[in-house]
């Protein structure tokens, strides 16, 4: 999902998610404009006021900024739910606070955490938390809690039939989930592929992509600069389900998206095991030996790579264009800078490749876990709470994020049409770019509720202010149709065995990952690849266990197979 302060993508993925559950915002990933949707004309209510009888502790496994006299707090407070949340956010890495918490005595009422096999595991172990299944089955009291759909309640019961958190930010819809925000692509500069004598047309197959990349490397900037043909960003953060690398490994047939693992030929396989993994790498490599790659990609820094796109240097861009970043075209009225210029274009067309592999898999399932203290005192305020945040309206993550229509926005053209904010204080400081100054009026807790096709907020906004801001959005939807996303599907849902071999040697598998693609990148010829290459498979076995990870995951996918059906 796009998060609004940084620009982002649905969700991005570990590697441990890779080959275990890679549940959330279709997208994820990747971080993006994640913003909750709005009350579907329904208008302040006047709930229970005097809320401060119902409280409860409400521990955020991230970090944030906290002030728990927001105005959307008080709200929840004085009206509806009628329930004081008091939150408190982890500081440093989540996993390392969430051992430290359980090892001294855990978390007083509820925590949540984004959806992990880590995180789950963690908890189980941890012995403190409340079995949760029958507040699912009560409409007549938890309207909202009933209301999650069966499919996933359904894959969250152990073996005891028992579910031992409250799910959230899930699609309302499962069957036909909402899309997300697509981001990774190829992009072009319209009025380089102009001067270079080309159109968008001629760049359909990698060989027509070659030929621009070499025109491109004898124009200059407005300063005089040489153009650096092709980018992108090697962010030390990514993952293998999450990198601007992946835009090339689609269009080489490769799927990174979800598991990063694809039925061909009714066999499974893994991205690192694809031929055309290490095809999408060479070419990037002869690439990069003609001097049609930045010779910096290795090393620029986000903020680098960010200010070469703004400044104009970069006449294409292979990756999520919330990396170059979006801002260079949401920022303008018309044709003033280099960002005007930006379009996506689709995947170019590699021979013998049949079908583009995925990036992004739509996945509707929980992205966020609420864990409950079977010791809590607040039982009823917590379950009040995420009864009113869980309610199936196509609005609610605005409503959560932001207060219901006529509070501090309202909708322009009715109900789930077009939206803006009505109050002026609030809109300042909520747009202010202060994370203080939006603490004080919102604690964001959009992933608290649940999403929506039906009605997204950051995709019908009428806030913006330049003209530049719609091409967003035409981006997303149109990266979406061009065969790099899909649904989900069982592989993609497979649980990691506790203490199994996925649980321990996936975090060193993406440490190998990311240590040998500057390697098979900056290669000096041919045989300095092939050494990379057959370094890197040594690596992925020999510090991987890269065979065992396989043999568990199948055994894994199996049992879930059996358990839940094949899809």
């Amino acid at each position: 999902m796009r998060f609004k302060t940084t620009g982002k993508r649905w969700g991005a993925l570990t590697v441990a998610a890779m080959l275990a559950v890679s549940a959330g915002c279709s997208g994820a990933g990747e971080s993006g404009n994640s913003h909750p949707p709005a009350d579907a004309g329904q208008g302040a209510s006047e709930a229970p006021s005097g809320g401060s009888a119902k409280s409860f502790e409400l521990w955020l496994g991230w970090s944030a900024t906290i002030n728990n006299n927001s105005l959307i707090q008080k709200y929840w407070k004085e009206k509806e739910p009628g329930v004081e949340v008091k939150l408190e956010a982890t500081q440093g890495d989540a996993t390392t606070a969430l051992n430290l918490r359980i090892n001294t005595g855990g978390f007083k009422d509820a925590a949540i955490f984004s959806r992990s096999e880590t995180v789950k595991s963690a908890m189980d172990r941890s012995k403190l938390l409340m079995p949760l299944e029958q507040y699912f089955t009560m409409p007549e009291k938890y309207p909202g809690l009933a209301s999650i759909p069966k499919k996933y309640l359904d894959r969250m019961k152990d073996k005891d039939g028992h579910i031992w958190s409250i799910p959230t930010w899930f699609d309302q819809n499962p069957d036909d989930p909402w899309p997300g925000w697509s981001s990774v692509g190829w992009t072009v500069r319209s009025d380089l592929l102009e001067q270079a004598g080309m159109k968008a047309e001629d760049l359909a197959t990698l060989e027509g992509v070659e030929a621009f990349l070499k025109k491109a490397a004898g124009l200059k900037d407005a300063s005089g600069k040489p153009i650096l043909p092709l980018s992108f960003l090697m962010d030390p953060n990514s993952t293998l389900g999450w990198s601007d690398e992946n835009a090339v490994m689609s269009a080489f047939g490769v799927t990174t998206g979800g598991a990063g693992i694809e039925k061909k030929g009714g066999e499974f396989v893994f991205a690192y095991d694809d031929p055309n993994y290490k095809a999408a790498y060479h070419w990037l490599n002869r690439m990069y030996r003609e001097k049609l790659v930045d010779p910096e990609v290795v090393t620029n820094k986000k903020e680098q790579y960010q200010e070469k796109n703004k400044a104009g240097r970069i006449a294409m861009n292979v990756g999520s264009f919330w990396n170059i970043p979006a801002s260079a075209w949401e920022t303008l009225d018309g044709p003033t800078e280099p960002g005007w210029y930006y379009q996506v274009i689709p995947f170019p067309k590699v021979p013998g490749v049949e079908k583009i592999g995925s990036n992004q898999v739509v996945n509707p399932y929980p992205g966020y876990d609420v864990y409950i203290n079977k010791n809590t005192k607040n039982l009823e305020a917590i379950l009040t709470f995420f009864d009113y945040t869980l309610q199936p309206k196509p609005e609610q993550q605005h409503v959560i994020n932001e207060g219901p229509p006529g509070l501090y926005w309202n909708w322009t053209d009715g109900p789930l049409g077009k939206w803006k904010f009505t109050d002026e204080a609030y809109k300042k400081d909520r747009n202010s770019g202060d994370v203080a100054q939006k603490a004080k009026v919102t604690p964001e807790l959009y992933m608290t509720s649940s999403f929506s096709g039906k009605w997204y907020p950051w995709w019908n906004t009428a806030e913006a202010e330049k003209k530049g801001a719609a091409k967003t959005v035409q981006f997303t939807e149109a990266i979406a149709k061009m065969g790099g996303v899909r649904n989900a599907h069982s592989q993609d849902l497979v649980q990691t065995k506790q203490g199994g071999v996925m649980e321990k040697y996936a975090p060193e598998l993406e440490n190998i990952r990311k240590e040998y693609r500057g390697k098979l990148l900056m290669a000096k010829d041919d045989a300095q690849f092939e050494a990379a290459w057959q370094a890197f498979r040594d690596a992925l076995e020999k510090r991987g266990h890269w065979s065992e990870v396989k043999q568990e995951w199948r055994e894994s996918y199996q049992a879930d197979i059996q358990a839940n059906g094949e899809f």
